[in-house]
């Protein structure tokens, strides 16, 4: 049995976070093709086939309970605006990742990130009682570094040649995480940043 519901929806104030389908892949390819979102992911999904192959992976790595991807619809403007995930998930465990999170450039330093991560963390630890919620990105990416620490993620290490970029060359992996014991702080603290609209990414 799969650790999260099929149906599950998550809604903010800004966003709601709901459950990736084949009906969303036409409009996730259109945003997709702003070459600017992919300069630190592995993956180029400018290219529509590339776009449209990884998201009817990401439905197969759904129904095997592995990951669980969400399209991003900005409640205010009544459109997608972009794509997150859960993924690396271990029930067992009780760990996961959240991932795999891309935004239109319109839609960068606003709230739209910091309520994802607050309504994925929500859910997480108090859903599904995850005691580890892992986030990681290019030890290049600064911003996504800072951003990462700035809602609670605490710096684990880097993980070398991790993964292949979509040019060939070698990427590492900076590795950051919330456990179940630092939740209450950390929830604490998004709700301060996200009342005062603190732009964290």
């Amino acid at each position: 049995m799969n650790w999260i519901k099929q149906s599950t929806t998550l809604t903010g104030e800004a966003v709601i976070l709901i459950p990736l389908c084949q009906d969303h892949f036409e409009a996730l390819a259109l945003l997709a093709k702003d070459e600017r979102i992919w300069g630190f992911i592995p993956v180029d999904m400018s290219e529509t086939s590339k776009c449209i192959n990884s998201f009817e992976s990401a439905l197969i790595e759904r129904n095997k309970g592995t990951q669980f991807p969400f399209v991003i619809f900005h409640r205010k403007d009544n459109k997608i605006i972009g794509s997150t995930r859960l993924m690396e998930m271990y029930p067992l465990h009780r760990k996961l990742e959240i991932g795999w999170t891309w935004l239109h450039p319109d839609y960068w330093t606003t709230e739209v990130n910091l309520e994802c991560k607050l309504l994925l963390l929500s859910f997480c630890f108090e859903k599904l009682n995850a005691i580890r919620v892992q986030l990681k990105t290019d030890e290049n990416n600064i911003r996504s570094k800072r951003a990462i620490e700035k809602i609670g993620g605490k710096y684990e290490g880097t993980l070398r040649n991790d993964m292949l970029r979509a040019d060939g060359t070698f990427r590492n992996s900076a590795y950051f995480s919330i456990i179940s014991s630092e939740w209450d702080r950390t929830k604490s603290n998004l709700n301060k940043l996200f009342e005062n609209k603190t732009n964290v990414l």
